[in-house]
């Protein structure tokens, strides 16, 4: 059994197992009745998408993961938290980003990690540049975005 309140956040370029990273998340868990986990993908929302693109300043970016991270664990009641989050060139359904709670009861487990996907979309220093055949733009915060914090 590994200890209770463990916090681990990783940006990285390359590719993630989510079956393997949910389960070494989960492994000999004996002391929390809950774990949620979340994965985020390239979404191709009209059909033209042929890579997204995310960039960040290494250091400025865990820095701020781990605050959102800490935040939560502050939040609610919770035994461990993960986040991993991808940067550089992704096509249309791979994985940018999982988020993995922990908790003794599931309502802290799925709170916390609607809080952690919540200030991800919205504060996390990314910046996404969608390229499609014919062009490339820069992916703003949308409202929807915006009103999804005002709950927390």
């Amino acid at each position: 059994m590994r200890p209770a309140g463990g916090m681990q956040v990783r940006v990285q370029e390359t590719a993630f197992d989510f079956g393997a990273e949910a389960a070494a998340f989960a492994r000999n868990r004996t002391d929390l009745g809950a774990i949620v986990t979340f994965s985020g993908i390239v979404r191709d929302v009209d059909g033209g998408l042929t890579v997204m693109e995310i960039e960040h300043y290494p250091g400025m970016t865990e820095k701020a993961l781990e605050k959102i991270a800490a935040e939560a664990s502050t939040r609610w009641s919770l035994g461990e938290v993960l986040v991993i989050h991808r940067y550089g060139r992704m096509g249309p359904g791979e994985q940018i980003m999982m988020v993995a709670t922990a908790a003794r009861h599931r309502k802290d487990a799925f709170e916390a990690a609607e809080y952690l996907m919540d200030y991800l979309k919205s504060r996390a220093p990314f910046w996404k540049k969608e390229q499609t055949g014919r062009d490339s733009s820069w992916v703003a915060a949308t409202d929807e975005d915006e009103d999804a914090l005002k709950r927390w």
